[in-house]
């Protein structure tokens, strides 16, 4: 016969299972102290805000209003015929002249890479595909017993 001894359960069992009930934790008890003061602390913040208080206004607007991002302007660029190399070095070249910001000639190059990929499957598929169509005897795939 085996004894269960305390303090061991079974992996994925609790000693709790209902948990810690909801807004005992540190976080709750400051929130709820201060609950009530929040209208008062904003109207103050504004008022030193209004009165130059270049902290109060930031605290204010960083929680009011999101940040801006930096946004580049689309610059058109025509890239060369020929091969996906060729265009590559096209757009490091524009980011070199200055013509294009080095955040699109990234973008550019990202995606002249995939599309060197995307060729390369279509290239694998359509050598498989003739290599398929010529067939003959040893046309069966490997295992088969036929």
């Amino acid at each position: 016969m085996t004894v269960k001894r305390p303090g061991r359960r079974k992996p994925g069992e609790s000693g709790n299972p209902k948990g810690r009930a909801k807004g005992s934790g540190e976080v709750a008890r400051l929130r709820a102290s201060i609950a009530g003061s929040i209208p008062a602390i904003i109207e103050r913040l504004t008022t030193q805000a209004l009165a130059g208080d270049v902290g109060a206004a930031r605290l204010l607007l960083e929680r009011a209003i999101a940040p801006l991002k930096a946004a580049e302007v689309a610059a058109p660029l025509a890239l060369p015929d020929g091969t996906l190399t060729v265009q590559g070095r096209a757009v490091l070249g524009a980011v070199a002249a200055g013509t294009l910001a080095p955040g699109q000639g990234a973008a550019l190059l990202s995606g002249i890479g995939t599309l060197a990929y995307v060729v390369e499957l279509d290239e694998l598929a359509r050598r498989v595909a003739v290599l398929e169509s010529k067939g003959g005897p040893d046309d069966d795939p490997p295992g088969s017993n036929a």
